[in-house]
């Protein structure tokens, strides 16, 4: 394998921010990594994922796996490609790199990049896996999941400030529909108010006692959409709220709970779960306890997970995304030392 010149992980981070990745556009960052990771000497392949039926002008999306052609890698890298929106190109001053996407989840992307080719050089079998939908879905992760190489570990990044998390809380989406009956809102008498209803069952549920796990912390809620109604002077005939609580443990109690304090208000679907996660702690390692969800659940056949990863989650998703310059960089060494720390303890 010819040598090639170091990858500039900041310039590169930059550059992948650039190219708009919102969930369902991955199409052209997807393309830009397969060339810089043959331009790498990694072998490439892409795994296409299913386009969602209402999404216009998205294009086509795959995961991107990297690896050597025929190898068991002893190590996987991963992270996703997708971002939320809105979409802000890159810019930069002496301590952070900032845009979309830059600590959740590009500048990751770069550093996983950056840590496998040290491994590789030192002989070390480690593959790469960039997938797409994480910020909706799992749709790349559970496409993922039917192609799996025989990894013994996968090292999922997100950002925890470059701590190992020993656990990720689960996701338990609610969607509540009231039904009423329209009428005149003079008359309040003669219909049945759908939001009246709905305010009412979500007062209910915002009152829960959710279940805390002592070394994890506590289940949080957050009522994230509410809409109905057809007017102000209109009695409305429907409305319907979603709702996100983070699980600390099972979802049966906190379902249950859900359904009986609801009762007959509104109808009640759980449209998306993703089951709490413990997790590896190394020794000698800073740790935390990650209160968002990732793709792990979603990765069961690529190896015993691991959280890692540069940047504060209390900025991505925000207008003040950023990537400590110093952060990513320590980010390509802690990968490499957890890589190899992995195989020393066997």
């Amino acid at each position: 394998m010819s040598s090639k010149p170091a990858l500039d992980p900041i310039a590169l981070t930059r550059r992948l921010i650039d190219i708009d990745s919102t969930t369902f556009f991955e199409g052209a960052v997807g393309r830009e990594l397969a060339g810089i990771l043959t331009g790498c000497g990694f072998d490439v392949e892409t795994m296409p994922v299913e386009q969602t039926p209402e999404i216009s002008g998205g294009g086509d999306r795959f995961n991107v796996y990297a690896g050597a052609a025929g190898e068991r890698p002893d190590v996987v890298f991963s992270t996703h490609m997708d971002t939320v929106p809105p979409y802000f190109k890159s810019s930069e001053d002496n301590e952070f790199i900032y845009g979309r996407g830059a600590c959740d989840a590009k500048g990751i992307i770069v550093a996983q990049i950056a840590a496998a080719e040290r491994l590789r050089s030192e002989g070390v079998r480690v593959g790469l896996l960039f997938v797409v939908g994480e910020e909706r879905d799992s749709a790349g992760a559970k496409e993922a999941n039917r192609h799996p190489r025989g990894s013994r570990f996968l090292i999922n990044g997100e950002p925890t400030d470059n701590r190992l998390a020993l656990a990720s809380k689960g996701t338990l989406r609610v969607k509540l529909t009231a039904k009423g009956k329209l009428a005149h809102s003079a008359y309040p008498e003669l219909g049945e108010s759908a939001i009246h209803k709905l305010l009412e069952a979500l007062e209910r549920v915002m009152a829960l006692p959710l279940p805390v796990t002592e070394d994890v912390g506590p289940s949080t809620l957050n009522v994230g959409l509410i809409e109905g109604g057809r007017a102000p002077n209109v009695v409305a005939d429907h409305a319907e709220a979603q709702v996100m609580i983070r699980l600390v443990g099972p979802a049966e109690e906190t379902r249950a709970a859900v359904l009986k304090a609801v009762g007959g208000l509104a109808e009640v679907d759980f449209t998306l779960e993703i089951p709490f996660q413990r997790l590896r702690a190394i020794d000698g390692l800073p740790t935390m306890i990650a209160a968002f969800t990732t793709d792990i659940p979603w990765l069961t056949a690529w190896g015993e997970p691991l959280l890692l990863g540069p940047g504060s989650i209390h900025v991505a998703h925000t207008r003040e995304e950023r990537l400590s310059k110093r952060e990513l960089l320590e980010a390509v060494e802690l990968y490499v030392k957890v890589a190899k720390g992995l195989f020393a303890s066997q």
